[in-house]
């Protein structure tokens, strides 16, 4: 079924950046949000793959100790980011 949506300026360029970035069509996003929206369907990422992509993931060697530099420093940030301080 075809619809059609009037947006507004910056909600179309919000996006059109999106659907660049993510390299998906403009159909599949409003489509998959919709659903997210009436049907209840999830897609948000779990605890594992958020931890992954902000780097927490792999941080430590075998002997316990860590191998990635500024691990505490990005810990706090994130924290920081998350509650506004």
């Amino acid at each position: 079924m075809t619809t059609t949506v009037r947006l507004p300026h910056r909600v179309e360029q919000a996006l059109a950046t999106y659907c660049v970035e993510a390299r998906r069509t403009k159909s599949e996003v409003i489509v998959e949000l919709l659903e997210q929206r009436f049907m209840g369907t999830q897609t948000e990422r779990t605890p594992y793959e958020l931890a992954q992509e902000a780097g927490f993931i792999g941080c430590v060697d075998s002997r316990g100790k860590s191998s990635a530099t500024g691990t505490k420093a990005r810990v706090v940030a994130a924290i920081r980011k998350k509650h506004g301080r």
